[in-house]
């Protein structure tokens, strides 16, 4: 009997914990996200499922609609911490209006976050998702924040930056490695510590070590007994000892004759001494490295003792991004069957006509994109903020 409840405990304990998800099924879903007050001016979220789409209803999120503005709108779900628990990211972008210049990602939030002043520069735990500034910037952003400072991930992620719609999954373990997935494919990996600056280096150069004086690192040297040759010095033009003066030359009417100047034949060039291979070469000095005094350890990186909103905070030049299938949870696994089950099955449902032009529900549209907006994006918000 006592096994029997154990086992069933120990089933219980290995459930997934789901802690966020919202796919904008029904029409509540502006009383579950609040809109930041925090600026007059902020631009508006509208609920659709675009010119294009897998599936009318199933597809619908919340889009951005007006250029050239911030946006800031946020919700909020029962707090919990990740310690000794994977957490799981994910959502899905469109940028159907083929973006030129904006932001595709989502932060989160501690769960003491006043959501109606939530703006550029309230503290956040993760930063992740796409950014696109001209053709420059396609990245994946993955900033943590570590003691009060965002830390970017060194790694270089490009971003998709066509107008489907994509998956984006971020993966934090409680052995402090990560992954990031696009449409459920392993984009990049690794370790928290060695991708990040969060915590100071292990090692660090030996202050009290100097290069000796006496330490050559010429690997090849002009050899001191190689003597220029006596007949080397010529001049490189002579005058052409062919040339005649003319007949008709009058020296009165048009001065001294002089022969033209020619290429001289025995001319060498610039004497070098020719170089051979140093036998004082030492090879590069490299500086010694001692432990870093400044460095500790620690297995806790990845964790987040508190969070509590998921939050839509950018700027988009031109508008027209969809988010949608957010999820937050611990299980990795489920969070790719739910990516297969939502994003997989509408973006290859069929096709939808609009007017003269035809859309493919792979998230591809078919008609003509539009210019690029010409404006720079010189008003991105998301610099690491201290």
């Amino acid at each position: 009997m006592l096994v029997s409840v154990l086992l069933m405990i120990a089933l219980a304990s290995a459930e997934p914990s789901v802690h966020f998800r919202e796919q904008f099924e029904d029409d509540a879903w502006n009383t579950r996200w609040v809109e930041s007050s925090h600026r007059s001016d902020y631009g508006k979220f509208v609920l659709t499922a675009g010119k294009f789409y897998g599936d009318a209803e199933k597809d619908k999120g919340l889009q951005t609609s007006q250029d050239a503005h911030f946006y800031s709108s946020s919700a909020r779900f029962e707090p919990f911490s990740n310690q000794g628990k994977t957490l799981v990211i994910q959502f899905t972008v469109k940028h159907e209006q083929n973006i030129d210049c904006g932001g595709g990602y989502i932060k989160l939030f501690p769960a003491d976050l006043d959501q109606a002043d939530m703006h550029g520069d309230s503290n956040y735990n993760i930063m992740f998702g796409p950014d696109i500034c001209g053709p420059a910037t396609k990245k994946v952003h993955v900033i943590i924040n570590y003691k009060g400072k965002n830390h970017l991930i060194r790694k270089d992620i490009r971003c998709k930056d066509d107008e489907y719609t994509h998956l984006y999954t971020l993966i934090l373990n409680p052995d402090n490695m990560y992954e990031v997935k696009i449409d459920n494919k392993k984009v990049e990996s690794g370790s928290l510590e060695e991708d990040w600056d969060i915590l100071p280096p292990k090692k660090v150069k030996d202050p009290e070590a100097v290069k000796p004086d006496d330490w050559d690192e010429r690997e090849r040297m002009e050899d001191p007994d190689d003597k220029k040759p006596e007949d080397w010095d010529r001049p490189e033009n002579i005058a052409d000892p062919d040339a005649k003066q003319p007949e008709d030359w009058d020296d009165e009417m048009d001065g001294e004759w002089e022969p033209p100047m020619v290429s001289n034949p025995d001319y060498k060039g610039e004497w070098k001494p020719r170089r051979i291979d140093n036998p004082d070469y030492k090879g590069k000095w490299l500086h010694p490295e001692i432990d870093n005094p400044d460095y500790s350890a620690d297995s806790e990186i990845y964790r987040f003792d508190s969070i509590g909103v998921i939050g839509l905070d950018l700027w988009q030049v031109k508008s027209g991004t969809i988010f949608d299938n957010f999820l937050i949870t611990d299980d990795a696994t489920l969070a790719e069957e739910v990516g297969n089950e939502t994003w997989g099955q509408t973006k290859v449902s069929g096709t939808h006509l609009s007017g003269s032009h035809i859309h493919i529900h792979t998230g591809v549209s078919l008609e003509s994109p539009s210019p690029h907006n010409p404006f720079p994006c010189n008003l991105f918000q998301d610099a690491l903020s201290e």
